[in-house]
């Protein structure tokens, strides 16, 4: 008679705190994380006073570039960028710059 209420007892408040985190991993990882990151990285371009978004820095560089690149590998691209390196946005950014002022200089 102990066995089975020991068992009740112990399984479900586990079972509960189990799901609770899987669920609570499940939203950070798919919905909050991209969101931060998002926030993150446009505060970071409006620092330095960058007036172009995410996604057009992206286009404007592979242009840039001489490559062709469709929305939809640039909208991977820009979330790939934003959960994982952040920085490339100002490194292609200041190329971009870089390169242009040259330029105008000869």
């Amino acid at each position: 008679m102990f066995f089975p209420i020991f068992i009740t007892a112990l399984i479900i408040p586990l079972s509960l705190v189990a799901i609770l985190g899987i669920g609570g991993y499940l939203v950070y990882h798919f919905l909050l994380k991209d969101f931060l990151c998002n926030r993150s990285v446009n505060l970071t371009l409006k620092e330095f006073n960058i007036k172009k978004t995410q996604y057009q820095i992206i286009k404007e560089y592979h242009i840039y570039k001489g490559k062709e690149i469709s929305e939809k590998e640039i909208l991977f691209l820009q979330k790939r960028y934003r959960q994982r390196e952040p920085d490339h946005f100002l490194s292609m950014y200041d190329e971009m710059r870089d390169k242009s002022n040259t330029t105008e200089d000869i």
